[in-house]
């Protein structure tokens, strides 16, 4: 090893995420000194790549000229003492990472989540299994590596022209994701991403490399819409009809539609009367240019609030029709660009980019949860729903009265009336400097009319446009939609579930409807926090683990009990009932016209982990294949 290639590490540790770096001392060198004092970080405070874990400099110092002895004799020759920390040391070095005491669940999913121990796996070998999955975004193309695992013939139907989902289609300026970008990712597949939280060409090219790096493109079909799926109860099979009248058939159908998918207009009189461009976000127009115009933005959620400052700089004019604030998180760190110094430290330092992810998995996942819990005797319910929530209102406050110093117009229209965390929660990507901007107006209100030459408030406000944008959100509780899917006795999961109370066990198997499994079914979305992708692998293992089953039981069809579902929705909406979405003072995409929460799951990521870790058939009915007969 050469003192220069010696000397860039050392620079570069002068870059890392310090309590990251103690377990990756305690694996290397088998050490147990660097899990005492004075070695233990104090609890972490947000997502900071360059988290100092509040050491005293000797001690940070200590730390890094460890790291690197350890990593140039590991490269030298000297073996890992502790390849693979299991149970109560992974306990350990998960609380040393985090600051703070891990549960032996959490501490039992990450040790997976890093390749330490493997989920069980029955032997699937050659099997009659065949399957169609429709879409081909983050959910298709894992559900698609992991069934050419496991030896399941398969083919993906994609509506779109190239992979990635929602990520190819939403092409609006400033589309990105508000997930840290390192927990944005595949267990199995990370990237060295240029920015803490990926902006959407990244992440769109980060899925086009996965379809590379696995082959995906030639079990996929592109441009090609399924409009319907019909169980054959006779053969245990599924006929899927696609836009342009072909028909594939397979053993079993897997949903990966994506939650986010079908864009929202909303029926606003005159819409259709504008005489310049309007379009929903989801549909940005290629080549549009904004320079010197009027534009109008409809909403003011997630989406608008990265349209809003990517193309504030351009317009000539920008308005904001925004219904109901929302509550903005600060970010020191959403546009800052990471270190090359940190990327090698990620590919040099043994196990370092799993303990980062698992940092971050710790920080993002679960943390909140606890503190969405309503407490019968808060005795603010109005503004809150416990003490702590109420504490997140006055730092979230705090930071909004602070960037919007001077304006006392912007504070009324900007702060919220419900608790925090009662809608998704934002991250502030510059929406309060761009609401400062003298050429962009926040109008508090809804859309009451849309005429020629602009919109009318619901409280009277005109504006004229000459663009208008609809960040108006998607149809998040009409899963499927607007597929027709008929399972038993052609029976259509549209008429099981009505236009907005859909309901799976797992939010992923619905009885009535044999082989066929959901990603993003109802009840899976995080609104607490974590990373989509983790929730997506999950729910892929319990398919894939059912399917195993299957094979091994020599089964042609599994259907969810009735009993099964009832209960877990039962308990779903139980938990539910106890949260702070269900709180009266505000509405979200989460509930349903009937406050029924729809589209989020209650528990937390580790929980829904420990129930989706392996299927049971005991929950299922089950149709055994017919005996070969003799000829």
């Amino acid at each position: 090893m050469s003192a220069t290639t010696g000397a860039e590490l050392a620079r570069a540790l002068e870059h890392a995420n310090l309590p990251s770096l103690l377990p990756v001392l305690v694996q290397l060198t088998g050490d147990r000194r660097w899990l005492a004092e004075p070695y233990r970080p104090t609890r972490s405070r947000g997502m900071d790549d360059n988290d100092s874990g509040g050491f005293a400099p000797e001690v940070a110092a200590e730390i890094r000229q460890a790291v690197l002895d350890a990593v140039l004799a590991h490269e030298q020759g000297t073996p890992v003492a502790i390849p693979a920390p299991t149970g109560e040391l992974m306990r350990e070095l998960l609380s040393l990472a985090n600051g703070e005491p891990a549960t032996p669940d959490y501490a039992e999913m990450l040790a997976e989540d890093l390749g330490f121990t493997r989920p069980p796996a029955l032997p699937i070998g050659p099997t009659g299994i065949t399957a169609v999955i429709i879409g081909a975004g983050v959910s298709g193309m894992l559900a698609a590596i992991r069934l050419r695992e496991a030896g399941v013939e398969h083919v993906v139907l994609e509506k779109n022209a190239e992979v990635g989902g929602g990520w190819w289609e939403n092409t609006y300026p400033g589309a990105g994701v508000d997930t840290p970008s390192h927990l944005y990712s595949y267990s199995f597949a990370p990237r060295d991403w240029s920015t803490h939280f990926g902006k959407r060409d990244e992440v769109e090219e980060y899925l086009r490399g996965i379809a590379d790096a696995y082959d995906l493109r030639r079990v996929i079909r592109f441009g090609t819409e399924v409009v319907a799926a019909d169980y054959d109860e006779r053969d245990a099979t599924w006929t899927v009809r696609t836009a342009d009248g072909d028909t594939v058939t397979a053993s079993v159908l897997i949903s990966a539609t994506g939650a986010l998918n079908r864009p929202r207009v909303p029926e606003i009189p005159g819409l259709d009367t504008f005489t310049g461009p309007i379009f929903h976000t989801a549909r940005w127009p290629s080549g549009l240019d904004l320079t010197g115009r009027r534009v109008a933005v409809v909403g003011a959620g997630a989406s608008a609030m990265q349209v809003v400052p990517a193309i504030a700089d351009t317009a000539g004019a920008l308005t904001v029709y925004q219904r109901s604030p929302q509550w903005i998180a600060p970010s020191d760190v959403y546009f800052e660009r990471i270190d090359e110094a940190v990327h090698l430290l990620m590919n040099r330092v043994p196990y370092y980019r799993g303990w980062y992810r698992a940092r971050l998995a710790w920080n993002v996942n679960d943390r909140v949860h606890p503190s969405l819990q309503v407490d019968p005797d808060w005795e603010h319910p109005d503004r809150s729903v416990n003490a702590v929530n109420d504490a997140h209102r006055r730092v979230f406050t705090r930071y909004l009265e602070s960037e919007l110093a001077g304006r006392p117009d912007l504070v009324a229209k900007s702060l919220p009336d419900y608790p925090p965390f009662g809608k998704r929660m934002l991250l502030d990507n510059g929406w309060y400097r761009t609401l400062r901007r003298d050429d962009v107006e926040l109008v508090a209100e809804g859309v009451a009319e849309i005429t020629p030459t602009g919109l009318v408030g619901d409280g009277g406000t005109v504006t004229g446009a000459d663009v208008i944008v609809l960040a108006t959100g998607f149809h998040t509780h009409r899963f499927l939609w607007p597929i027709e899917i008929r399972g038993r006795a052609g029976v259509r999961l549209a008429d099981v579930w009505g236009p907005q109370d859909a309901h799976a066990h797992l939010g992923i198997t619905v009885p009535g409807f044999p082989n066929l499994f959901l990603t993003c079914g109802p009840g899976t979305a995080l609104g607490h926090g974590g990373s989509f992708i983790t929730v997506a692998e999950c729910q892929v293992r319990y398919i894939v683990d059912l399917l195993r089953r299957m094979v091994r039981d020599d089964l042609r069809a599994v259907e969810v009990r009735a009993e099964v579902e009832r209960e877990y929705t039962r308990r779903h909406d139980e938990a539910h009932a106890r949260m702070l979405w269900t709180h009266p003072g505000m509405t979200n995409w989460y509930r349903n016209a009937a406050g029924r929460i729809v589209s989020t799951m209650p528990w937390q990521v580790v929980d829904y982990w420990r129930m989706t870790h392996e299927a049971d058939l005991a929950d299922f009915h089950v149709e055994r294949a017919a005996p070969a007969v003799a000829r």
